[in-house]
């Protein structure tokens, strides 16, 4: 019996309101409605959350969901340091570090289809909290967008979003490396 159910479920129908707030929160962005923005943002945080507790607990896994969910939120988190770069509310070299370890990512994701090398996809400890600090980031950044109430906690955030985004894509080369390199007979887990 597959592990995973049909593919119409809550936990997807959630991923796919995530998807479509991603466009809304970019929108809100640009017309300076950074209370707003960060409602959304709020909200998709939630739907991630909520999506993930349903499919574990109600047993709605879907294979169109393993992919869904990590997609939704590189789109929601690259679209927020990409706009929030381009208006000047965060260093244009911060966004650089994101998009480029995501880049990467999808890039050795890529080659591991091309080689027809069988993989899972497993996120790493310091994938979670590459992902934390970038969320958090974001969260700072929206409350305090021009860096009064929160400035200190602005600055520490945006040096550890760019050291822990670094380190987390330098872990990914090397574990992508060392995974093309092992026979295909081996039990593989990325």
């Amino acid at each position: 019996m597959s592990q995973y159910t049909s593919s119409i479920s809550i936990p997807n129908i959630l991923t796919l309101v995530r998807i479509l707030l991603a466009p809304v929160f970019v929108i809100l962005l640009i017309k300076d409605m950074f209370s707003a923005a960060l409602l959304v943002f709020a909200a998709a945080g939630i739907s991630d959350g909520l999506d993930g507790l349903i499919a574990r607990y109600l047993n709605q896994r879907t294979a169109l969901g393993s992919y869904l969910d990590p997609a939704a939120d590189k789109l929601l988190l690259t679209s927020a340091f990409i706009a929030m770069a381009v208006l000047g509310i965060i260093p244009a070299w911060l966004m650089v570090i994101v998009v480029t370890r995501d880049v990467i990512i999808v890039l050795g994701l890529a080659i591991l289809t091309l080689t027809e090398k069988k993989y899972e996809i497993n996120p790493t400890l310091i994938s979670k909290c590459t992902t934390t600090i970038q969320i958090l980031m974001i969260f700072v950044t929206l409350y305090d967008p021009i860096q009064i109430k929160w400035a200190l906690l602005h600055s520490a955030l945006l040096w550890g979003t760019a050291a822990v985004t670094t380190l987390s894509g330098l872990h990914y080369i090397y574990i992508g490396m060392n995974f093309l390199q092992e026979p295909d007979h081996l039990d593989n887990h990325l």
